[in-house]
């Protein structure tokens, strides 16, 4: 008999230990078909693929009077460098560009457009701009590169473009505008006046009312508030239709902006200036 009791005893542990297996088994396997029936798939992966900027056209300002060929470049999304020894004046007139119109640019801020001017036919007053006044970027030629890299163009860029750029007026107002704009006098080689443009009384009466809404200064407002300054100068200059109105109603603006800002009596002694000389060609 005490031959026969470890024997038992094995066997007895040995089926509590099959059991114990047994069960932990079952267990681990229901565990196993809960998390493979309840557990979802891995979710895919949306791919949102982004499409190229478009380039940028550098347009033709040669031959342009300075005012215009900035404002044609700012309205486009480039920035300006004046270079050679022929500075920044509104009258004066770009006779080389770099790089050259047509040439299709990386849209990656603001890409730098090089100018070489000449002198205009008119005294060279106020202050050369030989720099647009936000960051610029290096031109990239659009054709050697697969898609724009880089950001955007930066917040203060759009700012500063926006401060120069007048809205386009819609169909219905540009309609109201007179077609028929006979010119004070006839400049040579000069610009026509645009007629997709708003007359220059128009310009300047439009100038008084937004000043009205921005009477403390900022590098915005400034921006603007000088380049339609420097348009209405340079359009009554070419003996654009009503050019003196235009100037009368910009000298009273540039003293209502000295006296809000501090900055203006310079402006209004050019406007001043510009209309001598505009009402002694018109006569």
């Amino acid at each position: 008999m005490a031959d026969r009791r470890p024997s038992l005893l094995t066997r007895s542990r040995v089926a509590r230990t099959a059991v114990l297996v047994l069960g932990v088994l079952g267990a681990t396997a229901g565990l196993t078909y809960a998390a493979g029936s309840q557990l979802p798939s891995a979710p895919a992966v949306t791919t949102v693929s982004t499409a190229p900027a478009q380039p940028l056209i550098v347009p033709d300002v040669r031959n342009q009077a300075f005012v215009f060929a900035k404002g044609t470049l700012e309205e486009a999304g480039f920035s300006w460098l004046v270079s050679g020894s022929v500075h920044g004046y509104s009258s004066n007139v770009v006779i080389s560009q770099s790089p050259a119109p047509g040439t299709r640019l990386i849209d990656a801020g603001a890409p730098r457009i090089t100018l070489v001017l000449k002198r205009g036919s008119y005294p060279q007053n106020g202050e050369a701009q030989d720099a647009s006044p936000y960051s610029a970027t290096a031109p990239q030629p659009a054709d050697l590169a697969g898609r724009a890299i880089g950001p955007a163009a930066p917040a203060h860029v759009e700012v500063a473009k926006k401060a120069k750029k007048v809205a386009a007026p819609d169909a219905s107002v540009t309609a109201s505008w007179p077609q028929q704009r006979p010119a004070a006098f006839d400049v040579p080689g000069g610009r026509k006046e645009p007629l997709t443009e708003m007359p220059l009384p128009n310009r300047a009466k439009t100038l008084a009312a937004w000043l009205d809404t921005h009477q403390t200064k900022s590098s915005a407002s400034e921006a603007y508030w000088l380049y339609q300054n420097e348009w209405v100068v340079a359009g009554a200059k070419l003996g654009w239709w009503h050019g003196a109105e235009a100037l009368k109603t910009l000298i009273a603006v540039d003293h209502r902006a000295q006296s809000l800002w501090g900055i203006g009596s310079k402006s209004a002694d050019v406007a001043q200036q510009a209309l001598s000389e505009v009402q002694a060609r018109s006569r």
